[in-house]
């Protein structure tokens, strides 16, 4: 027997109808494991506690060959979510180099532009011969 936890108060609260009382109580309830519900049964010894707890057993021997074909879904369809995202992924990078390309053709990079050439004759010559008095000119 073990102590349900809040999450999965809350969780059986919300799939049992008949267990709607404990809703809004603020016990978190016990539960039983198949063993535990086995060794309840062999203490009890009246005709109706023997129905019940074969019962009981029969439950959770469905219960398990539930889980156990669940399981095998659960790994069917976790491979083939990895086989499609590999497949995505490809698909996605296929993709991603064909918008990039058709946007270079719509709006092309700026090329880098290269050194214009003057036009026109144009002398360099080094320093005048004349120089400019500084001291006339200050007056």
């Amino acid at each position: 027997m073990f102590q349900l936890t809040a999450e999965e108060k809350a969780e059986v609260v919300a799939n049992c109808d008949h267990l709607k009382k404990l809703k809004f109580s603020p016990v978190l309830p016990y539960a039983f494991t198949e063993h535990g519900a086995i060794m309840a049964a062999t203490v009890l010894n009246s005709p109706r506690a023997i129905q019940v707890s074969i019962y009981v057993v029969e439950a959770f021997v469905r219960l398990r060959g539930l889980l156990s074909s669940n399981r095998e879904l659960v790994r069917k369809l976790a491979e083939l979510e990895k086989e499609l995202k590999e497949r995505l992924d490809v698909h996605e990078s296929a993709i991603v180099d064909i918008l990039r390309r058709i946007m270079d053709i719509i709006d092309p990079p700026a090329l880098p532009e290269s050194p214009r050439k003057q036009i026109g004759f144009q002398v360099k010559e080094r320093h005048g011969l004349y120089r400019v008095n500084k001291r006339r000119e200050k007056r």
